[in-house]
């Protein structure tokens, strides 16, 4: 065996007789099982809590007695997102946007109840996660093991020997990068089993893989920039230090400063001052509590036109449940219009820190780990799409049922006395246009594609690395030869 075969061999002999790097073996071991296990605990009990809490939600709502079906539009309804399998490696922006969702008449709310606001802990550390391990932890415990792969050859002179045997300098770095590649495989032993886990919990296989190719192509960056970086150093405490100074610039700083300059350079309109132009608008839609408001004139007399009235008495049906879903309907076009301009304002400041993976693998790997477990701001967006047109049906639902189910004359008399309050009642059958909620993200191919550009970005960056680390080890090899 020669050539690189033999360099590769070498190189792990070397390792197995190395005290700092059989501890930095099983630091790394250690790092990615504790990550697997914990998140996939504490997602698996998350993900019970919430199908448990969102059918105790449709149990309660459902078994309400006969109400007043307005009274029912305000009492309102939980809607929760389950993460979808692969959130047990990367939870994505979950932690952080909440996944539960009150829905009501009249207006939008927000996902609540965000996991990094809700758990007991205070010590600000980020938790620890199979995408936190890969993506910052484990590079680091590459680093550690491959920094003097070149160096040390160079400091002890016996890469004067292997050039005089005819071994070709450019052989050397690609046993050694291998050699790393192959530690870098075995780390991510413990994301396979999470990524099989996935699968057997519905996940499509295409997004796993996808995810788990993304993952493999970023640890082979960190191999072969270790052991480039281990070829271009005078020594193996320079190659330590320019190893450090690229993981502290490339998997902790520029993550967050893209997310910095995002801001800033594409901000998003501040809640407060939405819901202030919101509000203005909404009261130019009229009160749909008010069936004599102005604002429903012309729909009044849509309505007495139809049925041939000149008076709401007169109607077959309830003219303040008809103009509750009118209002209804006209208060969401504008809540959703507010809704989608947020959302397309989110999208653009995501998409512009999304870019900088042309400056960083790590953003590169962050993008392609969220979108292909589907826990990025677009699949929390799908959440909010669809926790809306849940709440529209619903609450129109029932304000159909105000309208043809109770008489305009016991609605309006319902304050008079018991008994009229009683026949201001509807029957509780109404309550089933409640219909079952279940979030699903996109679909895996559409999450493969949107991951896509990730994918072929970490390639580049690959290669990249691998280019430094060769072309620098032959220049050194002609100078020797010289």
């Amino acid at each position: 065996m020669t050539g690189w075969p033999r360099i590769l061999v070498e190189e792990w002999r070397y390792w197995s007789r190395s005290r700092l790097t059989l501890s930095a073996l099983a630091l790394l071991v250690v790092i990615a099982i504790a990550a697997v296990i914990n998140t996939q605990s504490r997602v698996a009990a998350e993900a019970n809590a919430r199908e448990s809490m969102q059918s105790a939600a449709e149990a309660a709502f459902l078994s309400q007695p006969d109400r007043h079906p307005h009274r029912m539009v305000h009492y309102g309804h939980y809607v929760f997102r389950t993460p979808s399998p692969l959130a047990i490696i990367d939870p994505g922006v979950d932690p952080l946007t909440g996944t539960v969702m009150f829905l009501e008449g009249h207006r939008q709310n927000t996902a609540t109840f965000p996991a990094a606001y809700t758990a007991p802990r205070v010590t600000g550390c980020e938790r620890l996660t199979p995408a936190f391990a890969y993506q910052v932890l484990v590079p680091l415990v590459l680093i550690v093991v491959g920094f003097s792969s070149v160096s040390r050859e160079r400091e002890l002179q016996t890469n004067v020997q292997l050039i005089a045997q005819g071994v070709d300098p450019g052989r050397v770095w690609l046993g050694k990068a291998l050699a790393l590649l192959v530690l870098s495989g075995i780390a991510l032993l413990p994301l396979h089993v999470s990524a099989f886990g996935a699968i057997a919990a519905g996940e499509s296989a295409l997004a796993a893989g996808a995810m788990v190719i993304g993952y493999f192509l970023y640890l082979a960056f960190w191999s072969c920039a270790s052991v480039g970086i281990s070829a271009r150093a005078r020594s193996g405490a320079m190659s330590l230090l320019w190893c450090c100074v690229a993981w502290v610039v490339i998997a902790v700083l520029m993550p967050r400063l893209a997310g910095d300059v995002a801001g800033t350079v594409s901000p998003v309109r501040g809640k407060i001052a939405s819901d202030f132009e919101l509000i203005a608008e909404l009261r130019e839609l009229g009160d749909g509590h008010n069936a004599a408001d102005p604002a429903f004139d012309q729909f009044r007399a849509r309505v007495f036109q139809e049925y041939g009235v000149d008076r709401a008495e007169n109607l077959p049906v309830n003219l303040r449940g008809l103009i509750a879903e009118e209002s209804e309907a006209r208060l969401t076009e504008v809540l959703n219009q507010f809704a989608e301009r947020r959302m397309g304002e989110e999208v653009t400041q995501a998409q512009f820190a999304r870019s900088g993976a042309l400056l960083s693998p790590a953003l590169a790997i962050r993008n392609v780990s969220m979108q292909t477990a589907g826990s990025d701001l677009e699949n929390h967006h799908r959440f909010l799409r669809e926790a809306e047109a849940a709440r529209f049906e619903f609450v129109q639902g029932l304000n159909r049922a105000h309208g043809y189910e109770l008489s305009y004359i016991d609605d309006i008399n319902r304050n008079k006395d018991e008994d009229s309050w009683m026949r201001a009642r509807v029957s509780k059958e109404n309550w089933r246009v409640l219909q079952s909620f279940e979030f699903e993200p996109a679909p895996a191919a559409e999450r493969v594609q949107a991951a896509g550009g990730g994918l072929l970005v970490l390639l580049v960056w690959c290669l990249l690395a691998g280019g430094f680390g060769w072309f620098g080890i032959r220049n050194q090899g002609r100078a020797y030869e010289k």
